[in-house]
């Protein structure tokens, strides 16, 4: 009876390893923008959930390794947050899965409210040196400003324009470490992704609006950039799948619901 028993129990493993031998994990690789990163990774668990057997796996390193990725294969997905995609990502297939604000940052501390587009532009140039100079206290301005190579930096040069950022800029690798530095710098501002925002910040008005999602959607904020998944050729497979699910109701809602405007 007990030899029968483990003869049973043997042939019930080998059925099992056979069933699961068949069943070949997918595995797909995103990387770029670190503004989107936090959203990739949430979307990729959410995925993964509902299918089994696809491995997805999200780094960061910003908008220019991204493109760069997704040309040499490194990644199956590069992720991108830019106003322009540059020459050389025109041989990718480009998909907007959705648009971002991008916020001007203070310490809660700093009562500034609001300013100018060109005040922006003077500020991060280093031409406006001191607080008092936009209605704030008596302070010099601690201007904290993205690595080059970030989407969230090359789009908000692109659209405030004419920066050339001041020589004692304090640079930052990701939305995460700006967001830190400006939070423990009451003269600190810097500007980051408009999903990331929370308390230990606070974000200001440009020209007298908002970073809201409802402003952002009503094209009356104007600091916003669209952030794209570029594949090598046509999306398919694991790639294509995962594409298609962010698209989703179900993933523009996530995102949505994360901060982020949905693409459509």
């Amino acid at each position: 009876m007990l030899r029968k028993t483990i003869g049973l129990i043997s042939l019930v493993m080998i059925v099992l390893l056979i069933a699961g031998c068949g069943k070949t994990r997918t595995s797909i690789t995103l990387a770029g923008s670190t503004a989107f990163q936090p959203f990739a990774e949430k979307l990729a668990d959410q995925y993964m959930k509902t299918n089994r057997n696809a491995s997805i796996t999200v780094q960061g390193g910003g908008s220019a390794v991204g493109v760069q990725s997704a040309i040499s294969g490194a990644a199956q997905i590069g992720m991108a947050d830019l106003v322009e995609l540059p020459p050389e990502a025109q041989q990718l297939t480009a998909t907007i899965v959705a648009r971002d604000g991008i916020a001007l940052v203070l310490n809660p501390n700093n009562k500034v409210a609001n300013l100018t587009l060109q005040q922006v532009r003077d500020v991060f140039n280093g031409k406006i040196k001191n607080w008092n100079e936009v209605g704030g206290a008596n302070a010099r301005i601690t201007v904290v400003s993205r690595e080059a190579g970030s989407g969230t930096r090359s789009s908000f040069e692109q659209i405030v324009k004419e920066i050339s950022l001041a020589k004692d800029a304090l640079i930052q690798d990701s939305n995460g470490t700006i967001r830190e530095t400006v939070s423990n710098d009451p003269n600190a501002i810097g500007y980051l992704s408009h999903g990331l925002l929370n308390e230990k910040i606070r974000a200001i008005k440009v020209d007298d609006q908002e970073c809201t999602t409802e402003l952002i959607m009503a094209g009356t904020y104007k600091l916003v950039r669209p952030i794209y998944l570029l594949v090598k050729g046509t999306p398919e497979g694991e790639a294509k799948n995962f594409i298609d699910y962010i698209l989703s109701s179900e993933g523009q809602n996530t995102l949505k619901s994360n901060g982020l405007i949905p693409a459509k």
